[in-house]
């Protein structure tokens, strides 16, 4: 929500002072929150389209171009309809539909089938009634803090910043140690476990890869962690391999690091905590600063090392991604747990979007202007019937 609040703001100045204002940005919907009077679209270092908001929402480039659209436009789009600009797609707020498309896109809804409901499976992960403060600090970071994480499972973490995402993230692994509670993995209480005994468990990637990289070479970073272990040389070659070949860097084995893309030196960090084969997977923010391909990218590889068996926990603040990959979200708020359900439940549910300080998915408001009650059926149908139309 903060970001929607920049986008006022930044608004609100160009209002008063009659300056002119550029913003680059991938997240196309975001920004148009408030009117812009050009999207000038660039690839491979050349214009392709310089057009009003309206006319370039209808043309087709953002998708050829690697752009994501609003959501509400992708909705439409599945439905059966074809934008055109007298839709004033350019905002949710904006857009015009008359009753037969509202219908049209009723029908669609009603025909898309619900996900299958998962049979519940073993617990990995039981927190319990955590506490933590910072030194010097007058209030609690994490407060009566207890959640359950299963075998399996893809959870995103989301709230505001400050709301203690992080914090938990650094008790888990043991960086932190809680002043109350239990953390129990797999039955076994971690209080006595030092960080390198939790490392094995639970594998930590931070937001920005250049903070965890410290080899020249792709090879010897991956394999850091086991060579600090003292595992044997060939079976650190053995392991390394193996996992270079699930992260998609077999082909790259040999590279300096230097070379990669930040995409793949995420991929490298990443490998580097898999290596360790620990059983939880934490992310904070995957996907922070990559366009829709790169974010896409990532995204599918954790989903697919998620089928794998790895249970995965991503800390972020994107509502599209949370709506997307994670079958369930908590929300924290004040060092609390303010919300434990699925993604479409949470991003439909108006108190908890603004006391969390979320955003809600414009889906949602598309369901409300077409007179759909059930906005969290809506939601939930539009991300299944993507899943489908992305991965068959």
């Amino acid at each position: 929500a903060t970001g929607k609040y920049a986008i006022e703001l930044i608004d609100e100045i160009r209002n008063r002072t009659g300056s002119a204002v550029l913003i680059i940005e991938h997240r196309l919907e975001d920004v148009l929150h408030r009117d812009v009077d050009r999207i000038v679209l660039m690839a491979g270092g050349r214009i392709v389209a310089d057009l009003p908001p309206d006319e370039l929402l209808c043309s087709g480039l953002l998708e050829e171009h690697g752009i994501r659209e609003p959501l509400y436009l992708t909705a439409m789009k599945y439905a059966g309809m074809k934008p055109r600009p007298e839709h004033r797609v350019h905002s949710i707020q904006t857009l015009q539909l008359s009753e037969e498309e509202k219908e049209t896109i009723r029908g669609w809804s009603s025909g898309t089938p619900q996900a299958r409901q998962t049979e519940e499976r073993p617990l990995l992960l039981e927190v319990q009634d955590l506490d933590f403060t910072y030194p010097n600090k007058d209030h609690k970071t994490l407060q009566d803090f207890s959640v359950q994480i299963r075998e399996g499972e893809l959870t995103a973490i989301a709230g505001k910043n400050g709301a203690g995402k992080s914090t938990f993230a650094k008790v888990l692994c043991g960086f932190e140690h809680q002043q109350k509670g239990k953390i129990l993995f797999a039955g076994e209480d971690l209080d006595g476990a030092s960080i390198k005994e939790r490392a094995d468990r639970i594998g930590y990637v931070m937001q920005n890869p250049n903070q965890m990289i410290s080899k020249t070479m792709i090879f010897d970073e991956v394999a850091l962690g086991l060579r600090t272990r003292n595992v044997a040389e060939e079976e650190v070659k053995r392991r390394v391999e193996e996992t270079l070949k699930i992260c998609g860097l077999w082909p790259f084995r040999n590279w300096p690091i230097s070379a990669l893309s930040y995409g793949q030196k995420k991929r490298v960090t990443i490998a580097a905590i898999l290596v360790l084969e620990p059983r939880l997977l934490i992310l904070d923010e995957p996907t922070a600063g990559q366009d829709y391909r790169h974010y896409t990218e990532i995204m599918e590889f954790l989903r697919e090392l998620n089928q794998r068996g790895f249970t995965v926990l991503m800390i972020t603040h994107d509502m599209h991604l949370m709506l997307e990959y994670a079958e369930r979200a908590l929300v924290f708020l004040d060092g609390r747990l303010l919300a434990d359900d699925s993604s479409s439940a949470i991003l439909t549910d108006r108190e908890t979007v603004s006391r969390a300080n979320l955003k809600e998915t414009s889906l949602y408001d598309l369901a409300l202007l077409c007179g759909i009650t059930d906005t969290q059926g809506f939601v939930q149908g539009f991300i299944d019937f993507e899943t489908r139309e992305k991965r068959g």
